[in-house]
């Protein structure tokens, strides 16, 4: 695919705004970013610059989108062991004066924060010296460098309601998070999903997904009851994540209607198979499940900062639109819960309304919109 470096002129000789995107480090940083990329580029010709963090995730993903990126040697600090974190600040300090350098370098009219550990000091760097940023804060609890950030941001794009809880009220704008659009652009019958993955439609279907690495609580409640749920006549969907190896594929040999691998390509068939969903609460699968109306249990994740898993699970579970169980008892309660759903076609669709009605689908849009707004003020002054 063709890289997106330097770019005069653009269509038809009109000014191409100069964009820069920072962070990153997971999935759920990642596809916004890039959904927020697309619909820029698309809407506005711009020439756009990422920057991640080295060695994360992004650092292959966005080149494979075709857009160019710069990484930092930022790194997340060691809550469990203190003393690491004397090199995490080596880190920070060498990360903030890259970062300053790439924004006079590349001189951006507006910066984009979408979360993980590069957007902190790039998006410090451009508030210095004046130049307007944007942030996407995809989580219903605000992590402390949005926080921090959010005082100087021109706009805050938010996903949830009550943010004012964490940012400035005459700042928030409400865009939802934006998803990969592939997922919403599918019209593959359920039937024709299910046979894709050699399943039958007249089967309740249960996906499990724990993300690319694997959720391994999830993965170990699944092992433990994988023949209950095979003996229900349930089929299962259960990606196990690299980090799982061979224990998936050991447990359900010799059981029919179950599909086990380390990653699903075709994620947009498998939301089209599920009556029901498991998952962790990272704000990327919740956007994806609300937009796709699958009703869900979800299992915070205990290692993520501030505990955001929660408060993004509670969201939904107080609108009646998901189940949570926390993780410490998912090994006993998950796959007895997934039965008892599974067992309520009405509890399934009362769950599929409610967290259709959290979705929002032009998530991207919104963001493009503020986006230009930004744009055209700052040109005023």
């Amino acid at each position: 695919m063709k890289m997106q470096t330097e770019a005069p002129g653009g269509i038809a000789g009109k000014h191409r705004p100069r964009i820069l995107i920072s962070g990153g480090g997971t999935g759920g940083h990642i596809f916004p970013a890039l959904s927020i990329a697309e619909e820029l580029r698309d809407k506005l010709d711009a020439e756009i610059l990422f920057v991640g963090a080295a060695g994360r995730m992004e650092m292959t993903r966005v080149p494979e989108a075709g857009y160019k990126i710069i990484g930092l040697p930022v790194a997340g600090f060691d809550r469990k062991h203190p003393l690491k974190n004397i090199s995490v600040l080596v880190k920070l300090y060498s990360s903030m004066k890259k970062a300053r350098k790439i924004i006079k370098e590349f001189n951006p009219e507006i910066v984009i924060g979408v979360g993980g550990y590069a957007s902190g000091p790039v998006l410090k760097a451009a508030q210095k010296v004046g130049i307007p940023t944007l942030i996407q804060e995809q989580n219903s609890y605000a992590g402390v460098t949005n926080k921090l950030l959010a005082k100087q941001a021109d706009a805050i794009c938010v996903a949830y309601d009550n943010m004012d809880r964490f940012f400035p009220a005459k700042s928030i704008v409400k865009t939802g998070n934006p998803i990969r659009q592939r997922l919403l652009n599918e019209n593959m019958t359920r039937k024709e999903a299910l046979e894709s993955f050699g399943l039958s439609s007249d089967r309740k279907t249960l996906l499990v997904v724990g993300g690319s690495l694997g959720a391994l609580t999830i993965n170990e409640s699944l092992e433990k009851n994988i023949k209950d749920l095979a003996g229900k006549n349930i089929q299962v969907i259960w990606q196990t994540g690299k980090n799982f190896g061979n224990r998936g594929p050991e447990v359900c040999k010799g059981l029919k209607g179950v599909v086990v691998t380390p990653f699903i390509s075709d994620m947009a068939a498998a939301y089209r198979s599920a009556d029901l969903v498991i998952s962790r609460a990272g704000a990327a699968s919740i956007s994806e499940l609300q937009a796709l109306g699958k009703p869900a249990i979800l299992v915070p994740s205990p290692n993520v900062a501030e505990d955001h898993q929660t408060h993004n699970a509670m969201a939904l579970v107080n609108r009646g639109a998901a189940v949570m169980i926390k993780d410490a008892d998912a090994r006993n309660k998950l796959v007895p819960e997934a039965l008892n759903l599974l067992s309520q076609p009405e509890k399934l669709a009362e769950m599929s309304k409610n967290i259709s009605s959290m979705a929002i689908t032009d998530s991207a849009a919104r963001i493009g919109k503020e986006v230009c707004r930004i744009l055209k003020d700052s040109k005023k002054h």
